[in-house]
C-alpha cells in the first residue's frame, strides 16, 4: 500500500449535505484524501458518490457543510491542481483524439501533448470513432498530462476489458507513489481490494469507513456446500434470504447456518452449512440493508 495521508489532507469534507427540493442526495458526509493515499468509494447506485464527488470539486455547492481542496474554497485555482475522470469521460466525441488532448491540454497549460503509443494509431480519428478502452486510456492521459496534486475518478474502468483495467490501475498506483492523492469510485471488488482506505456510501450517508479488514470486521456468512446448488439457491431465494452464488456454492451473508439447514430441510435439499468469514461484498450488503431500514 501507499504512504499515509498528510497532515492536511488535498480534499476534505465536513458534514456536508446536498438536498434538491425534498430529496436528500448527500447527507451529512465527513471525509478526506490525503497525498500518496488511495481512497475507494463504494455504494450501489444512487448511494450520493457522484453528487458527493461534485461537492468536493466545486461543482456544485453544498447545501450544509464545508467543502476544502488544497486547504481552501474550490474554485478554478483550485481545479487546475487536479485531474478528474467523470463518468461520462468528459470527451469531445466529434474531435480527434489529438485535438481533444491538445484542447486539455491548453487549458491546463501544458506545452507539450503526448500520446501513449496505443492511442497514436488513431490520434486523428474522432474519438466517438474509437472503442471505449481507448476512450477511457485518452481520459486518463488528459487528467494526468499536468501532474495533478490530486486524481478523481469516478468508476473511471466501467465497460473496459480485465487486461484494461489493470493497466489504468498500474498508472493510478504509479501516481500515488508520486504523491498525488486519489479518489475513486468503484463497482468492482478486486479494485476496492487495492485501495489504503474505503468509504462506503448507503442512501446519501457514510455508513462505514477504514480498511477492507475493518469494515469486514466480524462479519459472517454461511455457505453451503451441496450437489443440489440450483434448488438450493432457489429454495433460499424463496424465503427471502440474502443469498448469492460463487461458482457452485451458495453463500448468504449474515445467516445463520441453523436458519440455512431448516429451510433447504424443507425444501428437500441435502447439504452441508457452515459459518464463514464474509466478503467485503457481503460486508456490504448487510450494511446496505441496515442503512436503508434507518431511512
Amino acid at each position: 500500500m501507499n504512504a499515509p495521508q498528510a497532515a492536511r489532507p488535498l480534499a476534505s469534507v465536513v458534514s456536508v449535505g446536498r438536498r434538491y427540493g425534498s430529496f436528500t442526495a448527500v447527507d451529512d458526509v465527513s471525509m478526506q484524501v490525503g497525498a500518496g493515499e488511495i481512497v475507494g468509494l463504494l455504494g450501489a447506485n444512487g448511494a450520493g458518490k457522484t453528487t458527493l464527488i461534485r461537492l468536493m470539486l466545486g461543482l456544485s455547492v453544498p447545501t450544509s457543510g464545508s467543502v476544502a481542496l488544497f486547504g481552501q474554497t474550490p474554485d478554478r485555482t483550485t481545479r487546475r491542481r487536479l485531474g478528474y475522470v467523470p463518468q461520462g469521460l468528459g470527451l469531445w466525441e466529434s474531435l480527434s483524439v489529438a485535438q481533444n488532448l491538445r484542447f486539455a491540454n491548453a487549458a491546463f497549460g501544458v506545452d507539450d501533448p503526448k500520446l501513449p503509443p496505443a492511442l497514436r494509431a488513431v490520434r486523428d480519428r474522432p474519438v466517438g470513432a474509437i472503442g471505449l478502452g481507448l476512450q477511457r486510456q485518452l481520459a486518463f492521459t488528459i487528467a494526468l498530462a499536468h501532474e495533478p496534486e490530486l486524481l478523481v475518478l469516478d468508476e473511471p474502468t466501467s465497460g473496459v476489458d480485465p487486461l484494461s483495467r489493470a493497466r489504468l490501475w498500474d498508472a493510478v498506483h504509479a501516481e500515488a507513489d508520486r504523491g498525488a492523492g486519489v479518489l475513486v469510485t468503484t463497482h468492482y471488488m478486486q479494485e476496492a481490494q487495492q485501495c489504503d482506505r474505503l468509504v462506503l456510501m448507503s442512501h446519501g450517508r457514510a455508513v462505514a469507513e477504514g480498511t477492507e479488514r475493518d469494515i469486514i470486521g466480524a462479519t459472517t456468512a454461511c455457505e453451503v456446500d451441496t450437489e443440489q446448488w440450483s434448488t438450493a439457491f432457489e429454495a433460499l431465494d424463496r424465503a427471502s434470504l440474502p443469498v448469492t452464488l460463487a461458482g457452485r456454492r451458495v453463500r448468504l451473508a449474515d445467516t445463520s447456518p441453523d436458519t440455512v439447514r431448516v429451510t433447504l430441510s424443507a425444501a428437500g435439499v441435502a447439504a452441508d452449512s457452515r459459518e464463514v468469514p464474509a466478503t467485503l461484498e457481503e460486508t456490504m450488503t448487510v450494511i446496505d440493508r441496515a442503512a436503508a431500514t434507518r431511512v
